[in-house]
């Protein structure tokens, strides 16, 4: 009967392919990646980030009164209920909760904040 045949490879060499992949099998990471861009969805979660960084930001008063609904192209749109606090977005503390919401993104990702009064 003849003897099974061993592997000369270590067992840290076993497995291993090319790149992010391991045996031929891609990593879950570079599947899941892949199918988020594919299907959208990665661009979804970020703009969630975007809008969740807004509302810490200028905290939960202020949220209330200045939504934040869109995000595209490093453009923040923020919807205002009054007058009085669009005014004072616009001209005093807009531009403080821009750079305390890139703060909480760890990159400036919002470049610029359009405040417009809600209809």
């Amino acid at each position: 009967m003849a003897e099974p045949r061993v592997s000369e490879r270590s067992g840290n060499e076993r497995g291993r392919g090319k790149g992010n992949e391991r045996g031929g099998v891609a990593s879950l990471r570079n599947v899941l990646g892949a199918y988020l861009r594919s299907s959208g969805l990665e661009r979804q979660f970020s703009s969630a980030r975007i809008h969740q960084a807004w509302r810490d930001a200028v905290g939960p008063a202020m949220a209330a009164r200045a939504r934040s609904v869109r995000f595209e192209n490093g453009v923040l749109e923020v919807h205002v209920k009054s007058a009085a606090h669009l005014q004072e977005l616009k001209s005093f503390t807009g531009e403080g909760f821009r750079a305390a919401a890139n703060r909480r993104l760890g990159g400036e990702r919002i470049q610029r904040v359009e405040f417009r009064l809600e209809r």
